[in-house]
């Protein structure tokens, strides 16, 4: 990997402290963690789904054919 300083005239120690960083950065990027899963994606989730009661059948269940909000 080459840096190359396009402005300015940095000092010995910010031109350090910015290639930590850089460093850092790439380090961050190519780490994977270990054993963890990847996240899930809300849409697959099935507790958002089952989230809210479903009305039950019974005797007035025709008041509740909406699904409250």
């Amino acid at each position: 990997m080459t840096i190359k300083v396009v402005r300015g005239n940095p000092t010995p120690e910010e031109l350090a402290a910015a290639l930590a960083v850089v460093r850092a950065r790439a380090a961050a990027a190519t780490a994977e963690p270990s054993g963890a899963e990847p996240p899930r994606d809300a849409w697959s989730d099935p507790s958002r789904i089952a989230a809210h009661r479903v009305p039950q059948p019974g005797q007035a269940s025709w008041t509740r054919t909406y699904w409250p909000a």
